[in-house]
């Protein structure tokens, strides 16, 4: 186990279980506050969703059965240029967030239909703050030369955008360790417990930390930690297989929801849902399967070299929405958790934090608790 900043002290505003995505961005938000926020990170054991995902800020069909979390979606997509700007001028990375629109492909006539029905209702559901368009394969290609001939075409919408993982990773502990966050990492906690006088005692091994409040950010590790603070957690995991190219000639304008150019110039393929437990690994049945798809979609990519691949696992709820509650047992103890870590970024870096905060927020999460779930 490692401690870093400050390694001496025993009290914290705020103790975040968890140093992913979702609880970076927590504590970048609370420490912009001007709060003390200690972080408790597993290490490298941990299954590190945050380090294996596809870097979308990806609007299109979030939310189609949810209209709550598709405006939170649309806020956060348009707060990422300030929060992307923030982190610049603290550390100096650019994250490469492009926010030009993106295109969903759609290789048959059938799956364009149902995807224009869907927007349709969200647009509708939105009161028509919803943009998006649907593109024939000739007005797909005109906007995307580089799409193949067996497509039959796309939608687009100009909210969709993404950028580096890695990078925006990067840039929120170094953000963090800048603004004097606390970060315990090596080790998993191994209890909580909330105090008769109020705030909570963070325990595991050869130490022990004082919070006033106590945010559950730790993925799949929610489903155990929830209960010890009187909330609940279904979590559970769902695999995303992943292949990457060797560098190429920018040529892919757009990201899409199976295939996007990075800033370094590889290509990464993916968007697999499977539902196998624990295992990181890949198969080559999957990846046989992405890679014919996109080769469809872009033909030029069936000469091009693959380079690695991965498999990495997303935090799901049973309706695939987030979580997010305060618990009625223990006020000041939290459960975050979202399968959106990118997209929803600068909602947690922002108004997230103004609500566990107590402040006013335009944001409603009502529809975000856990009750909706039968124990």
């Amino acid at each position: 186990m490692s401690v870093r900043n400050h390694a001496s002290r025993n009290e914290t505003d705020v103790a975040i279980i968890g140093g992913g995505l979702v609880g970076m961005s927590l504590a970048y938000g609370l420490l912009r506050q001007g709060k003390r926020v200690t972080v408790f990170d597993e290490g490298d054991q941990a299954l590190r969703a945050s380090r294996g995902n596809f870097g979308l800020v990806w609007i299109q069909g979030k939310g189609d059965t949810c209209p709550e979390y598709a405006r939170l979606s649309r806020l956060s997509a348009r707060l990422w240029p300030e929060l992307a700007a923030n982190l610049q001028q603290d550390t100096g990375i650019d994250i490469e967030l492009q926010q030009r629109g993106g295109l969903y492909v759609c290789l048959d006539q059938q799956s364009l239909q149902q995807r224009a029905d869907m927007l349709a209702k969200m647009q509708q559901d939105a009161d028509g703050d919803y943009p998006f368009e649907v593109l024939n394969a000739e007005q797909a290609r005109a906007k995307e030369p580089a799409l193949g001939p067996d497509i039959a075409g796309a939608t687009w919408s100009p909210m969709d955008g993404h950028l580096n993982p890695l990078l925006l990773f990067r840039a929120l502990h170094q953000a963090f360790e800048l603004h004097g966050g606390n970060l315990v990492n090596g080790q998993p906690v191994q209890q909580i417990q909330p105090r008769q006088q109020g705030g909570f005692d963070i325990i595991l091994d050869g130490h022990r930390l004082q919070a006033g409040k106590v945010i559950l950010a730790a993925g799949l590790g929610n489903k155990a930690l929830a209960p010890q603070l009187g909330l609940y957690a279904p979590v559970e995991p769902n695999r995303g297989q992943v292949l990457i190219t060797e560098r190429l000639k920018p040529f892919i304008s757009y990201p899409t929801g199976h295939v996007r150019q990075t800033g370094e110039g590889t290509v990464q393929l993916g968007d697999s849902k499977e539902d196998v437990g624990l295992d990181t690994g890949t198969t080559a049945e999957e990846l046989g399967k992405i890679a014919a798809r996109a080769i469809r979609m872009y033909p030029v990519l069936e000469k091009v070299r693959l380079i690695r691949s991965w498999g990495a696992l997303r935090v799901m709820t049973p309706d695939g929405y987030p979580i997010y509650q305060q618990s009625a047992q223990y006020p000041g103890a939290f459960v975050v958790t979202c399968h959106s870590g990118v997209t929803l970024g600068a909602v947690h870096a922002g108004p997230l934090v103004d609500w566990l905060l107590g402040k006013d927020t335009n944001i409603s999460l009502e529809a975000f608790s856990a009750d909706r779930f039968p124990l």
